[in-house]
C-alpha cells in the first residue's frame, strides 16, 4: 500500500479557494455593463390631480426601459416595445418644455409635471409640442399593466 502526501494550502488561504469557481460561475452569468453606472432618465410624466385623485408616474430610460407607477399599485418596470420606443423618440424630438405654468383657480384640474434632458416644467393645460409625448406616455402607463 502507498501513501501520498498531500500539500495543503495555508489555513488562511481556503476560504479563498472555496469561493473562486463561484466567482468564476457568477463572472460568466453576469450580463455584460452589469457594472456600469445606472440608467438614465430619459423622459418623466408625473399626472396629479383630478376628482379622480390621480398619482401616475412614467419614467422612460434611456436604454428603452421604464418604470411605471399609479396610485394605487406597484411600481412595474417593463421594457418598450420598438414601436413604442421610436415612436416616443420621434415625438420627443419636437417637444418644448418651456416655462411652468401658474396654478389655473378652481379644484379640478390635473397637473402635468414634465421631465427632459435635465429640464422640468409644470403645465395644466397641454401645449401642443407636449400632448403627443403625454398621449405616448399616457398610452404606455395603460398598455403595461400591474402584474
Amino acid at each position: 500500500m502507498r501513501i501520498s502526501r498531500i500539500a495543503l494550502p495555508p489555513p488562511a488561504a481556503l476560504p479563498v479557494l472555496a469561493v473562486l469557481p463561484l466567482l468564476a460561475v457568477l463572472t460568466v452569468m453576469a450580463p455584460a455593463g452589469a457594472a456600469a453606472a445606472p440608467r438614465k432618465p430619459l423622459v418623466a410624466l408625473r399626472e396629479e390631480g383630478g376628482f379622480a385623485g390621480l398619482d401616475n408616474r412614467v419614467t422612460v430610460y434611456t436604454d428603452g426601459c421604464a418604470a411605471l407607477s399609479r396610485r394605487t399599485g406597484p411600481t412595474v418596470r417593463t421594457c418598450l416595445t420598438a414601436a413604442e420606443w421610436r415612436g416616443l423618440r420621434g415625438s420627443l424630438k419636437h417637444l418644448r418644455l418651456g416655462r411652468s405654468e401658474a396654478r389655473p383657480p378652481g379644484a379640478d384640474f390635473i397637473r402635468y409635471g414634465l421631465s427632459y434632458k435635465g429640464h422640468r416644467a409644470v403645465r395644466y393645460t397641454l401645449p401642443a409640442t407636449w400632448k403627443p409625448v403625454v398621449s405616448r406616455l399616457e398610452k404606455i402607463l395603460v398598455t403595461h399593466p400591474a402584474r
